[in-house]
């Protein structure tokens, strides 16, 4: 394994240099599952949260996220996004997974800029929905795959 590049010779916490690395296109894709009372899933599905639309507010709160990763994640570099999107699917009773996809054309990945948006999107239906469902869980966040880069392909599945 690599030795750790994230502390300086003062075994200080640095941001990575990538000066000297190079540009290719890169795209992350990241998962946050969310389990839910069957009503809360209905609810969502049909568009009666009294909050607005829960699944319209998830995905811009979840671009929002991948825009701005690196004001929140200290080490993170900041990126150009060339694309970032987000899909949600359910299973019929009680269960919502959404996916978040980022692209950019750069010297550093956008893995963080995935599981951030996912992330985001997660809380921000649990923050619609706390009224109706405080028990909601979000039960799994994790990278699902990546491409580009030095480092190469990656995939969960």
């Amino acid at each position: 394994m690599d030795q750790l590049t994230h502390f300086n010779d003062e075994k200080r916490a640095q941001m990575v240099d990538v000066t000297e690395k190079k540009e290719t296109k890169r795209i992350a894709v990241a998962e946050s599952v969310l389990k839910m009372e069957p009503e809360t899933l209905s609810r969502i599905k049909e568009g009666k949260i009294k909050k607005g639309d829960v699944l319209a507010v998830a995905q811009v709160a979840g671009i929002m996220a991948a825009k701005k990763t690196s004001d929140f994640i200290p080490m993170c570099h900041p990126l150009m996004t060339t694309k970032a999107d987000l899909s949600f699917h359910d299973d019929g009773v009680n269960t919502l997974t959404i996916q978040a996809t980022v692209v950019t054309v750069g010297k550093t990945g956008v893995e963080m800029e995935a599981l951030s948006a996912a992330s985001i999107a997660a809380l921000t239906i649990y923050d619609m929905c706390k009224a109706m469902d405080r028990g909601m869980e979000i039960t799994r966040t994790r990278l699902l795959e990546k491409s580009g880069g030095k480092s190469g392909e990656f995939s969960s599945k």
